[in-house]
C-alpha cells in the first residue's frame, strides 16, 4: 500500500493478519499459523500460491477493459437465472439494515463452463458463462478460465491444510462427494470512486460473511477491504486488510463455519471507497450440489452439540444469492 493510500485510511487501523507459503515445505507451521487465523479473524493471506504475477495482471487488465466499456454494452450481458454475467451499480444488497440503494459497485460473475446439452447444466448453479465478443475483448475468456483453473487449484491446497486444522485426514475435502464436482464461481468487481459515507447508507460493500466453503481475494493496491473484528458488539470495530500485490487473501465462507460448529469463523467484512476507483477478483469455491454441510465429528462433543442443522449446499447457496440480489425481473420492466 503507498502512501497516499495510507493517508486516506487513517485513524482506522490495520489488522496484522496471519501470512502462509504455500511452498513450505513446513506443514505444521502452515497449519498452525492456519489454525490461529481461523480462531481469530477468519481471514489470511497466501503467498507463493502457484498463479503468476503475470496472469493476475494480465486479469485485472481485461477485467478494467470489460468495466470500461459504455453499459448499453455491459447491459447486454446482464446476468442470468444462474448467476452469470454483468451485476449492475445496486444489484447486491447485502447490508439492508444499514444500506439505502445497495452496493455501489459493478460486478461479473463465471462460474463452471457446462454445455446447455449436458445434464448436469441442468443444475442451478451449472450451465453456460455469458462471454463478451472476442471482436469487443479479444483473450477476455481464455484469461478468465486460466485463472479459475488456477483458482481452483489453490483452494484445494489450502482445504487440504484446513483440513489437517480440524483435525481431519489432510484429503477429507478432496473426496468425490464432497468436491468432486466443486460449484467455483470468479467473480470481477469494480468499485467506482464514490467516498463510502456510512452515515448515509453508502457503502462499496454491506457488512456481510460469505456464503459458501472459502474465498480467495485479489485486489490492487487501493485499499477498501474491512473485516469486523466484534460483530455482536455496539458499536462494532473495523480494521483494514491492507492489500498484498501477489498475494491472495483468504477467507472462510459460512459452510465452513457450519461444518466446523463455530469453531472457524465467517467474518463480517464490508469495502469502503475512498474516492478511488478499485478492482479486485473474488474466487468463490464451495462443494457438490448436493454435498450436505453438517457438524464435523471433530467439531462436536457433549459440552458443544451442532449448532445447524444439516443442509444441502445448493439449497443453502441459491437462498443467500436471492437474497442478496434484485429480481431479474426489475431489469426486464425497465427495459419494456
Amino acid at each position: 500500500m503507498n502512501d497516499a493510500n495510507a493517508i486516506d485510511v487513517a485513524g482506522v487501523p490495520a489488522s496484522t493478519l496471519n501470512l502462509i507459503d504455500l511452498s513450505s515445505s513446513d506443514i505444521q507451521r502452515s497449519v498452525s499459523l492456519l489454525k490461529q487465523a481461523c480462531l481469530d479473524s477468519g481471514f489470511f493471506y497466501v503467498i507463493n500460491h502457484g498463479v503468476s504475477q503475470d496472469l493476475m495482471e494480465e486479469v485485472f487488465a481485461q477485467s478494467r477493459r470489460f468495466f470500461g466499456l459504455p453499459s448499453s454494452e455491459k447491459m447486454k450481458l446482464l446476468r442470468n437465472e444462474k448467476h452469470r454475467g454483468y451485476t449492475p451499480l445496486f444489484d447486491q444488497l447485502l447490508d439492508p439494515a444499514n444500506q439505502i440503494n445497495g452496493d455501489y459497485k459493478e460486478g461479473y460473475y463465471i462460474g463452471v463452463e457446462v454445455p446447455e446439452d449436458d445434464p448436469r447444466a441442468q443444475k442451478p448453479h451449472f450451465g453456460p458463462n455469458l462471454w463478451p465478443s472476442e471482436d469487443i475483448l479479444p483473450r477476455w475468456r481464455q484469461a478468465m478460465e486460466k485463472f479459475a483453473s488456477q483458482a481452483l487449484d489453490v483452494v484445494k491446497v489450502v482445504a487440504r491444510i484446513i483440513a489437517l486444522a480440524l483435525d481431519l485426514e489432510a484429503d477429507f475435502f478432496d473426496k468425490p462427494e464432497i468436491f468432486g464436482d466443486p460449484i467455483t464461481t470468479m467473480r470481477l468487481l469494480y468499485y467506482e470512486g464514490r467516498v463510502s459515507d456510512p452515515s448515509k447508507g453508502i457503502y462499496g460493500a454491506g457488512a456481510h460473511s460469505d456464503f459458501g466453503f472459502i474465498t480467495l481475494l485479489a485486489t490492487d493496491d487501493v485499499p477498501g477491504l474491512q473485516i469486523c473484528k466484534n460483530k455482536d458488539a455496539k458499536p462494532q470495530t473495523w480494521e483494514y486488510v491492507q492489500p498484498m500485490r501477489g498475494a491472495f487473501i483468504v477467507n472462510l465462507g459460512d459452510m465452513l463455519e457450519r461444518w466446523s460448529n463455530c469453531i472457524f469463523r465467517s467474518t463480517l467484512h464490508r469495502v469502503m471507497g475512498n474516492g478511488q476507483e478499485r478492482y479486485s477478483i473474488a474466487f468463490f469455491s464451495e462443494p457438490n450440489h448436493d454435498c450436505v454441510i453438517e457438524c464435523l465429528p471433530t467439531c462436536m462433543s457433549e459440552e458443544n452439540p451442532p449448532k445447524f442443522p444439516p443442509v444441502q449446499c445448493q439449497t443453502y447457496l441459491s437462498q443467500r444469492l436471492n437474497d442478496t440480489h434484485a429480481d431479474l425481473n426489475v431489469y426486464r420492466r425497465e427495459a419494456a
